[in-house]
C-alpha cells in the first residue's frame, strides 16, 4: 500500500516529492515506491455561500437576514475544482492506504486539510506532518517523526469556530448594511474594531487643541542644564513665568545639589515572532505587513533560509539547542561573519530569554535554518529582512550593554535645573547593529523629550558651584498623537487580541482593499467611507473587547479548555443583534467619492475607486456595471485660448475635450474635422496602397483626411 502527501502548494509539494523519493511526475501529483505526494492550491473546499442554502438568498433583502444555517455546509470552490477532482481520485485509490496531511503547521493549515478530507469522506488513517523549516533535513526528521492525526483535532475544531464565526457575522452585517444604505459596505468581526482603533484616533486628531509652550536651558559652561517643575515637567505654558524665569536665573551662580549615577543594564531583544518582524520592517524600511509576510513567505519556502513565519512566541525549545552552531556556521559569511565566528569558539549562553519549552505552543521564534546563504541570490527587500532576522539571532548569544547613567540636579535660588548623560561601558549587542540599539517599546505617540541623553557630562560633584552664562529659551506647540503606522496598530491588534500573526496582514489590507482606510506615506487614515462605515455599525463591534473575547476563547478551544458549540451559540446571537440593530437604525450614508463624471449609459454619476490598474470610475447602480479608467487623458487637441492639451472626457453625449485651465470644451464626434495621431497613421497606411510610389507624405496625409471628412 501507498501513503498519499497532501501539501499545501505545488512548490512545497516539488520539495518534499524530491526529498522522500517521489520522482515520477504527474500532471497533479509526485509518485514514488513508498509516497504519492500531492497538494492542494491553498483552500479547494470553503464554507458553502446562502445561496447553496437555498436559491432566493442569491438576491440581497433585508428581510432574508440573518442567514443561520443549523448546520453549516462545505462546497468545492470552483476555481481550484479540477484539482480537487485530482486529489479526491488520489484519496479514493485503492492501492492509497493512509494519508500524511503536510500543509502549513497552523490553525488554517490545518482546516483547508479537514475540510478536503471532509469533502472526499475519507475515513482511513491519517498522520500529521508538523515542520518548522523546508530544508531536506527538517523534511526527513519530519518524516521520521510523524504525529497521529487526532492529536490536531482541536486545533481544525478551533479553525472551523473561526470560520464559521467569520461566515455569520461578517456575511450577514455586510449585507444588512450593504441593502440598507445602498453602498457596498463591509464589516467583520475583526476587520470593523481594527478600524474603530484607526478612527478613534483620528478623533483624538481632530479634537486635540495644540497649546504654545516654552523650554529653558541654562548654560553653564562646561554643560547645559534644563529647568523643570516640581512634578517634573520642563514645559511652561506662561510667557510671563518664562521672562520672569530667564531674569532670575540668568548670570546667577548656583551649585549641583544632586548627583546620581547608576548602572543601566539592557539584555538582548527577544527573537523575532512574525508581529515583531513586521513591525521592525515597518518602522525602518516601510514595509506594509503584508510585504513582509509575502518576502518572509519566500525566505522559509524558496529559498529555505527561515523557520516558520507564522508563529506567535519568540523562544526557542530544549530540544532545538544542539543545532543552534550550526545554524551560526551558515550565516557566518558576509557581513556577519565577524559577529557569528567568534560565537562558535566557545559554549553558547543559552537562558531563559532564549529558551523556554512553557513559551512556546506550535512553533518558535523565527530564526535562520541550517542552510548555507547565497546573499547574491536574494533580492534587495529579501536580503533587508534577512538581515533583520539573522542579526537578532546573532544578538541572542551576545551579553547585554551596559551604561553609566549620570544624572544631574542643579539648584540656582530655589529653582531646579536638570542634566542627563550616558558613558557606554560595555555595548554588549548593540555590537550587532554597529552600536545602534533597537528598543522594542518604541512609541509612536509624540515625546516631548527635552534633553539629550546620549551626550557626555564633564566630571562633577555635589557642592560643585556654577554659574549661568546665558540663558536659551526654546520655543514649541502640543502635538496631538500621530495616525498609527502599520507598526502601532500591528501592535494594538496583538495587545487586544485582535486577529493572530497570520491573520492581521490580511485583516489591514482587506481594509485598505475596501476603501475604509488608505495609506499616506507609512501613516493609516481612514477615508470618507470608512469615517461613516464606523459609525453606522453597532458600538460592539467599533472596539475590540468583544473581538477579543472570542480571540481568546477560540484559542481555548485549540488547547482542549473551551467547546465549539457554546461559542458558535453566541456568535449566532451576537450575528442576530447586529442585524437587528442595522434594520431599525435610523443613520444616513452618503457616498464620499462621487465624481463630476456621469456614467455613458444610464447617466448616474460615477464613483472613483482606487484599483490595482489605478484610479477607476464606477457605475454605482446595480444594473448597470459600466466602468472605466479615471485617469486624466490628454489628447492631442489643443485649446484655442491656453494652447494647452485638452483632457479627453466621456458623456452622455459621447467623447468631448476639456481644457483643464479655461473650462473650454469641444466635441468629438464622428463629423469632427480633428484626427488623433493613431486614426491619421492607420489611414495613411491604407490609402498608401492605392497611389503610387512617388507619392509624398504630405499628399497621403492631406488625402487620408478628406476621405475621413467625407468630402
Amino acid at each position: 500500500m501507498k501513503i498519499l502527501v497532501l501539501a499545501e502548494k505545488p512548490s512545497v509539494a516539488r520539495e518534499i516529492a524530491r526529498v522522500m523519493g517521489s520522482r515520477e511526475k504527474h500532471k497533479s501529483h509526485f509518485e514514488g515506491p513508498k509516497y504519492i505526494v500531492t497538494w492542494a492550491l491553498g483552500h479547494l473546499v470553503g464554507l458553502a455561500e446562502p445561496e447553496d442554502y437555498d436559491h432566493k438568498f442569491q438576491t440581497w433583502n433585508l428581510e432574508d437576514l440573518p442567514i443561520l444555517p443549523g448546520k453549516m455546509k462545505l462546497k468545492v470552490l470552483r476555481e481550484t475544482n479540477h484539482q480537487f477532482k485530482a486529489v479526491q481520485q488520489l484519496m479514493r485509490r485503492a492501492d492509497v492506504g493512509e494519508l500524511i496531511i503536510a500543509t502549513d503547521a497552523a490553525r488554517e493549515g490545518e482546516l483547508l486539510a479537514r475540510w478536503i478530507m471532509d469533502m472526499v469522506k475519507w475515513n482511513k488513517p491519517f498522520k500529521r506532518l508538523w515542520i518548522s523549516s523546508q530544508t531536506d533535513k527538517a523534511i526527513k526528521e519530519g518524516f521520521a517523526s510523524l504525529k497521529p492525526g487526532s492529536q490536531f483535532d482541536r486545533l481544525y475544531q478551533s479553525a472551523r469556530c473561526r470560520a464559521e464565526a467569520d461566515w455569520m457575522v461578517g456575511l450577514n452585517v455586510t449585507r444588512a448594511l450593504t441593502v440598507k444604505f445602498s453602498a457596498q459596505l463591509s464589516a467583520g468581526r475583526v476587520q470593523t474594531p481594527t478600524l474603530g482603533m484607526i478612527m478613534h484616533r483620528e478623533n483624538e486628531i481632530v479634537n486635540f487643541k495644540s497649546d504654545a509652550y516654552s523650554q529653558l536651558a541654562c548654560d553653564l559652561g562646561e554643560f547645559e542644564a534644563l529647568w523643570r517643575a516640581p512634578g517634573g515637567d520642563s514645559r511652561i505654558f506662561d510667557d510671563e513665568k518664562t521672562a520672569g524665569l530667564k531674569s532670575k536665573l540668568e548670570g546667577r551662580r548656583g551649585r549641583i545639589a544632586k548627583l546620581n549615577k547608576s548602572e543601566k543594564v539592557i539584555p538582548h531583544p527577544l527573537a523575532y515572532d512574525l508581529t515583531e518582524l513586521q513591525r521592525d520592517a515597518n518602522r525602518r524600511y516601510g514595509f506594509s505587513a503584508k510585504m513582509t509576510s509575502n518576502v518572509l513567505q519566500r525566505l522559509y519556502e524558496q529559498h529555505k533560509l527561515v523557520t516558520y513565519p507564522r508563529t506567535d512566541s519568540r523562544y526557542l525549545t530544549s530540544d532545538m539547542t544542539s543545532t543552534l552552531k550550526e545554524r551560526l556556521e551558515s550565516i557566518a559569511v558576509g557581513p556577519y561573519a565577524a559577529l557569528a565566528r567568534p560565537l562558535l569558539r566557545k559554549p553558547l549562553p543559552l537562558t531563559k530569554r532564549i529558551v523556554d519549552d512553557s513559551k512556546v505552543s506550535d512553533h518558535h521564534a523565527i530564526i535562520p535554518t541550517e542552510e548555507t546563504v547565497i546573499l547574491n541570490a536574494l533580492n534587495s527587500d529579501e536580503r533587508k529582512l534577512y538581515d533583520l532576522i539573522v542579526r537578532r539571532f546573532i544578538s541572542l548569544f551576545y551579553p547585554a550593554a551596559r551604561y553609566d547613567n549620570v544624572n544631574v540636579t542643579v539648584e540656582i535660588d530655589k529653582e531646579s535645573l536638570h542634566a542627563k548623560g550616558t558613558t557606554i561601558k560595555e555595548s554588549g549587542w548593540h555590537a550587532v547593529y554597529d552600536g545602534e540599539g533597537f528598543d522594542e517599546n518604541e512609541s509612536d505617540d509624540n515625546d516631548a523629550d527635552e534633553e539629550k541623553a546620549g551626550r557626555t557630562l564633564p566630571e562633577l560633584h555635589v557642592g560643585q558651584e556654577v554659574q549661568v552664562k546665558r540663558v536659551i529659551i526654546t520655543k514649541g506647540r502640543t502635538l496631538p498623537p500621530k495616525r498609527y503606522t502599520e507598526a502601532a496598530l500591528l501592535s494594538q491588534m496583538e495587545k487586544h487580541g485582535l486577529g493572530t500573526p497570520a491573520t492581521r496582514a490580511d485583516i489591514i489590507e482587506k481594509l485598505v482593499n475596501s476603501d475604509t482606510i488608505e495609506r499616506q506615506g507609512n501613516s493609516l487614515h481612514p477615508t470618507g467611507k470608512g469615517k461613516q462605515l464606523i459609525e453606522l455599525v453597532s458600538a460592539d463591534l467599533r472596539t475590540p473587547d468583544l473581538t477579543a473575547k472570542w480571540e481568546n476563547e477560540l484559542e481555548r478551544i485549540a488547547k482542549g479548555q473551551g467547546q465549539p458549540e457554546p461559542f458558535l451559540k453566541g456568535i449566532r446571537e451576537m450575528a442576530e443583534r447586529l442585524v437587528q440593530e442595522v434594520k431599525k437604525s435610523d443613520a444616513s450614508y452618503k457616498p464620499h467619492n462621487v465624481s463630476n463624471s456621469h456614467c455613458p449609459d444610464c447617466g448616474t454619476r460615477l464613483l472613483e475607486k482606487k484599483s490595482k490598474r489605478g484610479l477607476m470610475l464606477v457605475c454605482p447602480s446595480e444594473d448597470c456595471g459600466y466602468k472605466r479608467s479615471g485617469e486624466k487623458r490628454l489628447s492631442n487637441r489643443r485649446c484655442p485660448q491656453c494652447h494647452k492639451k485638452m483632457e479627453m472626457k466621456e458623456g452622455k453625449a459621447g467623447l468631448y475635450v476639456q481644457c483643464l485651465s479655461c473650462g473650454i470644451t469641444e466635441t468629438m464626434n464622428k463629423d469632427s474635422k480633428h484626427m488623433n495621431k493613431r486614426e491619421a497613421q492607420k489611414l495613411v497606411k491604407q490609402y498608401a496602397k492605392q497611389e503610387s510610389i512617388g507619392s509624398n507624405l504630405g499628399e497621403l496625409l492631406k488625402a487620408a483626411m478628406e476621405q475621413k471628412q467625407g468630402k
